[in-house]
């Protein structure tokens, strides 16, 4: 009986032995590489001028168009001054001067408000220019305790800058950065965030698209040459070749209110005048004509055909259309 007792306990399966335990990556005790997955996954993945994760909570279709970007308003390190200095600017006859010299050089006022705008088909940044203009003169400035001034400087091409000057009917001085250094080590950013509408937009925000539009086609083969679409600007007040005030926008529609810019530059805090409507597209030219936007000439249009002669209507009332305008520039005359 022996051999066949010993021949039972050679095949018996072990009673008292553990189950072999998990691999550690599987086991409930150590989770180390879980926990290193679930981090990978909490890298951030958006770019650098992009809106935190945490910050944000707008659908992935909407967060371009919505929103701030998380920036601050620092005063310019005595380093991020001497990177940018002697970085140059191009004025309409594409003329380069250093930066330097808007805020130091020889002649200029000891106080200098500089305005970085944003693509010179803007219309956002046309507006807040065309109120200033409204609100705020050289003379006014000039007369300040401190003598004070305003310079322009877009990211676009210089080829542009007489065409933004009547649009704007800007009185200040206007620069091209096009290669955006300036912007850059600024510390100005990059975002389609539209954010709340200002208080110095007057014009319905279709409209400003549609005029940017027609505007920019206008220039003909300077259409692509306003400069990037998403850059932001800011303004930066120096005194006596010192920056010594910074305000950089979080979205593109986000320049200081001109109440503000009033009360910081020493002039009283009011609001400017409430501007008429498509007043920004009239311009006076020789001989007491006058030019009227594209909006005006539109609407103008759409009235005459209500009145069902709107030819007519057009050559006893002198109003503009924008066949009207091709049509004398290739010397006919609209048919009745």
């Amino acid at each position: 009986m022996e051999p066949s007792q010993t021949k039972t306990t050679d095949f018996a399966p072990p009673t008292s032995a553990a189950q072999p335990s998990p691999p550690p990556s599987r086991s409930g005790l150590k989770a180390e590489p879980k926990a290193s997955m679930s981090s990978n996954r909490s890298v951030p993945t958006t770019p650098p001028f992009s809106p935190t994760n945490d910050a944000s909570t707008i659908a992935k279709g909407q967060e371009e168009f919505e929103g701030n970007v998380e920036v601050d308003n620092h005063i310019p390190t005595e380093k991020e001054l001497s990177s940018v200095e002697d970085l140059h600017v191009l004025d309409a006859k594409g003329q380069s001067i250093p930066f330097k010299e808007l805020y130091k050089g020889e002649g200029v006022a000891p106080r200098q408000l500089i305005i970085f705008i944003r693509h010179f088909f803007c219309g956002n940044c046309q507006e807040y220019l065309r109120t200033i203009a409204s609100s705020i003169t050289p003379d006014d400035l000039l007369a300040l305790p401190t003598p004070t001034f305003i310079t322009v400087i877009g990211c676009g091409r210089p080829e542009l800058i007489q065409m933004y000057t009547e649009a704007t009917s800007c009185p200040f001085p206007i620069y091209a950065d096009p290669t955006r250094k300036l912007y850059d080590i600024l510390g100005m950013t990059r975002t389609y965030n539209l954010g709340a509408k200002p208080e110095y937009i007057h014009t319905h925000m279709l409209i400003n698209s549609v005029q940017s539009v027609f505007q920019s086609l206008g220039t003909g083969k300077n259409a692509l040459k306003g400069g990037d679409f998403k850059q932001v600007g800011g303004e930066f007040l120096f005194e006596d070749g010192e920056c010594t005030w910074a305000h950089r926008m979080r979205n593109t529609r986000d320049h200081v209110e001109v109440h503000e810019l009033r009360g910081l530059l020493g002039l009283d805090g009011t609001r400017p005048p409430l501007r008429k409507r498509w007043s920004h597209g009239v311009k006076h030219l020789e001989g007491g004509r006058r030019s009227s936007s594209w909006g005006r000439r539109l609407r103008s249009k759409s009235k005459g055909a209500k009145e069902g002669n709107a030819g007519a209507s057009l050559r006893t009332s002198g109003k503009t259309t924008p066949e009207r305008l091709s049509q004398e520039h290739a010397g006919t005359t609209p048919a009745v």
